[in-house]
């Protein structure tokens, strides 16, 4: 198990770097590299309850903030996300955020959830 958790904090880790060219970079620098330290405490040890409650609170603030965003872009078909962004096509960009805190959440849920034994 402890391997998983090096290969979750290895690719939270990657998220966290492919976002150094974003002009809003510091924030998921914050929360990939909050989910990455999560995962690689826990495969050292349990990281403090604290620190993945408070990281999920966030990412679940933050992607409840994009829901409208989200059903905007299902209202609209659900046109590709996987195109360039443009300023014709905001839903690229924020539907891509909105699946990142996804993820984000359902990896710290998961701690979450397991920190509780």
């Amino acid at each position: 198990m402890k391997y998983l958790h090096l290969v979750v904090a290895l690719l939270f880790a990657l998220f966290a770097y492919w976002q150094l060219n974003d002009p809003d970079w510091p924030a998921w620098v914050g929360m990939y590299g909050s989910v990455a330290l999560v995962a690689a405490w826990w495969a050292l040890g349990r990281p403090p309850r604290l620190l993945i409650f408070l990281a999920l609170g966030v990412a679940v603030v933050w992607m409840s903030t994009l829901i409208p965003d989200l059903v905007t872009w299902i209202g609209e078909g659900m046109p590709t996300i996987a195109g360039q962004m443009t300023a014709e096509s905001p839903h690229i960009e924020l539907t891509r955020e909105f699946f990142g805190l996804f993820i984000s959440s359902a990896t710290l849920g998961g701690y979450a959830y397991n920190s509780r034994k």
